[in-house]
This record gives C-alpha cells, sequence and structure tokens, in this order.
C-alpha cells in the first residue's frame, strides 16, 4: 500500500525556474557605458537590444537599459548640436590666426591683402620674402610701377572632372604657362635675364575642393623689379607681331633638339634637322615679303642669304650617315647665322636687340647652355605646383 512522503519534503520546483539570482543582461551595462563614453548611436542601438532580451529571457537591467537609452539620446542630440558650434569656432580660430599672421606680413610685404584666386592677367603682386615656390603664400596685390616679385600672365581654369595626376599637373602647367608666357611678352629679348617662369596649379587637395585654376607669372624675386614686362599683340605693330611669330617657330623648333648624343640617336638628329630646315625656310619666305621696305631691306637681305646657307647645311645633316657628317654640318648651319645678323633685323624692327643669355650662351659649343634658361618651349625655369594652395 502506498502511502504520501512526509510532509516536510519540499516539492518539485516548477518547470524552468532556476535557483539563485536572475543574470544581469550585458547589453543593458554596455548601453549606458557606451553612450556615456564613446559612441552614443551605439549606445541606442545596444538598450534597445538589451530591452528586448530583457523582456524575453527575464534577465535583470531594466533599469540599466532605460538609462543608457536615455543618457545615449541625450549624448547624440549634444553631439549633434555641438558639432557644428566647435566647427565654427575653429574657423572663427582659424581666421584670426591668419588675420594675425596677415597682420604680421604686412609689416614686411608691400602691397594689399587679396584672395589668390582675385588675380588676373597683367596684375603685380608680392608675396612674403620673395618667395614664389612657398606653400600656399599670401597674395599682396600691388601696382606693377612699384617693385614688385612677380607679374601674372595667364589665369585659366581646367575642364577634367578627374585630377590628371601630380606629374600630367606639372607637365600641362609648364606647358601652358611657357605659351602664355610667349604671348604676353611677345619680344623674349625684351625680357631681363632675372625673369623666370614660374606657376601655381591645384594639387590632388586642393582639387577635392573644387580648385581648378592655373595661374602662370613671371617672376623677379631676385632683383627690385619695377614696370610691366608686357609686350603682347596690342602693344606691338603688325610688322612686329608677324616677325617675331616666324622667329619663334625657329625658337620652338631648335628647342626640339634630342636630348641624347648624337651618336645614340642619329635619326632623332636627323628628323630634327629636317625640322630646322623647314623652320628656317619660313624664315626665309618671310623676309622676302619686306623686301621691298627700305627700312628693312638691307638687314632682311642679309640675313635671308645666310639663311640659305645655313638650311643647305641642316640639309646635309638631314642626309648624315655618321655622327661626324652630322656634327660638321650642325657647326657650319650654326656659324652661317651669327647672333649679330639677327640683333641688326631686330633692331631694323624696332625691337629689343639685347642678347639674351640663352642665346649668347649657344654662340659657343653646342652643348653650353650659356647658364640661360633656354629659349621659350625648351627647358622650364623654376615652376611649382604648391598645395595651395595659393592661387
Amino acid at each position: 500500500m502506498s502511502t504520501q512522503p512526509p510532509h516536510h519534503w519540499p516539492a518539485p520546483p516548477p518547470q524552468g525556474y532556476a535557483y539563485g539570482p536572475r543574470p544581469l543582461n550585458g547589453f543593458a551595462l554596455a548601453s549606458l557605458l557606451v553612450g556615456l563614453l564613446c559612441f552614443p548611436p551605439l549606445g541606442i542601438v545596444f538598450a534597445i537590444v538589451a530591452l528586448v532580451q530583457i523582456g524575453k529571457k527575464g534577465e535583470r537591467g531594466k533599469a540599466l537599459a532605460v538609462w543608457g537609452l536615455v543618457v545615449s539620446l541625450v549624448m547624440s542630440l549634444a553631439a549633434v548640436v555641438a558639432v557644428p558650434v566647435l566647427g565654427r569656432a575653429l574657423d572663427r580660430l582659424d581666421e584670426r590666426s591668419g588675420s594675425r599672421r596677415a597682420a604680421q606680413l604686412r609689416e614686411d610685404v608691400e602691397g594689399t591683402l587679396v584672395d589668390a584666386s582675385e588675380l588676373r592677367v597683367g596684375h603685380c603682386f608680392n608675396v612674403a620674402g620673395g618667395d614664389l615656390l612657398a606653400e600656399a603664400p599670401l597674395v599682396f596685390r600691388i601696382d606693377c610701377a612699384e617693385v614688385h616679385d612677380a607679374e601674372v600672365t595667364s589665369a585659366t581654369s581646367m575642364s577634367e572632372q578627374r585630377f590628371p595626376g601630380v606629374e600630367q599637373m606639372r607637365s600641362t602647367a609648364a606647358k601652358d604657362c611657357w605659351s602664355a608666357q610667349d604671348a604676353y611678352a611677345m619680344d623674349t629679348w625684351a625680357l631681363p635675364a632675372y625673369a623666370e617662369l614660374y606657376y601655381f596649379a591645384p594639387s590632388r587637395r586642393s582639387w577635392s575642393d573644387g580648385d581648378r585654376r592655373i595661374v602662370c607669372v613671371i617672376g623677379t624675386p631676385d632683383r627690385d623689379h619695377r614696370g610691366s614686362l608686357r609686350n603682347d599683340a596690342g602693344m606691338l605693330t603688325p610688322e612686329q607681331v608677324a616677325f617675331l611669330k616666324v622667329m619663334k617657330g625657329v625658337d620652338e623648333a631648335m628647342g626640339e633638339q634630342p636630348d641624347e648624343e648624337v651618336a645614340d640617336d642619329l635619326l632623332g638628329y636627323q628628323a630634327w634637322a629636317w625640322e630646322m630646315d623647314k623652320a628656317l625656310g619660313a624664315e626665309s619666305r618671310f623676309l622676302d615679303t619686306v623686301k621691298g621696305r627700305p627700312e628693312l631691306a638691307g638687314p632682311a637681305g642679309v640675313q635671308r642669304e645666310r639663311l640659305e646657307v645655313a638650311r643647305l647645311a641642316w640639309q646635309q645633316a638631314e642626309r648624315a650617315k655618321t655622327e661626324d657628317a652630322f656634327l660638321d654640318a650642325w657647326d657650319r648651319a650654326t656659324a652661317a647665322l651669327p647672333v649679330e645678323l639677327e640683333k641688326a633685323l631686330r633692331g631694323a624692327y624696332g625691337l629689343s636687340t639685347t642678347v639674351p643669355d640663352w642665346l649668347a650662351g649657344s654662340e659657343g659649343d653646342e652643348g653650353d647652355e650659356g647658364g640661360g634658361s633656354g629659349p621659350p618651349g625648351t627647358s622650364p625655369g623654376p615652376a611649382r605646383s604648391p598645395s595651395r594652395e595659393s592661387a
């Protein structure tokens, strides 16, 4: 016969009941700490996850989760409000710092501080210390009649949508700025020896900020230069412009000389000789059109005679089969056109007769560059793409 167990025996626990305190939900605590100390939006997520888990599992920590949610919401809202305020405060600090810097520089630099984007063709300006290669220099515009460091020859914007790369940017800027300088100061002999080509171009960083401007300048920071160097088609006679364009073609052909030694690139030198013959032929045909002008006929006639001698030598150089044969023809072509002939012709046109350093150097050995920067289109002078960037 079965009997009941003694009344003091404990009844079996209900299904699912666990002895001891309920566990604390980890997301509840994490929501409060994360919301308060590091990343409030993540604290909001942790708080919501904690409340869902607590409801399903019966864990402790509901109050912590609620507080975590409240703190995270408050901190997120504070961050949304504080970031713009902080940004404006930093901008004002930068502006004040820039103003102080400008004020300090203004004591040493003549001119009016302007934004570099305001520079236009023909404007003259100074920079602190005359350092046109400085990173993001401040620009002080000044009348060209006063001593100045540089003069703008071109200010254009690129149309590309993507940054072309540093090397391509430098190549494009140098090429464009030589062309701009040739058009701005057409009589290259009139440029002083201390005048150099510089440019300001976008960097990769400034490009992403919308900067597309290339500003080309003639820099004269090494001397106390006064007066504009502008000498363009609007300031010259049509005859002078026509003559200078023809001579520019000769200079450009001369600048196409191969970089290698003749022995290493005879075919390249032969092609160059053909270009020289073509350019001198264009000059000869042009001078033939002025033989009826008394003031030009004499110098032009002499120059045409020597041009034909030089062209014959270049034609022989084009057909040369050996290095020695090419060098001999090259020597004869150079000797046929002494710089004094061009000097006399320029004088007849009313242009500068001061032989530039780069051309004076070419009167000697072919490898002697004479310490000059070379004719336009050959070897650019100091050229720089600062990070801007100031232009």
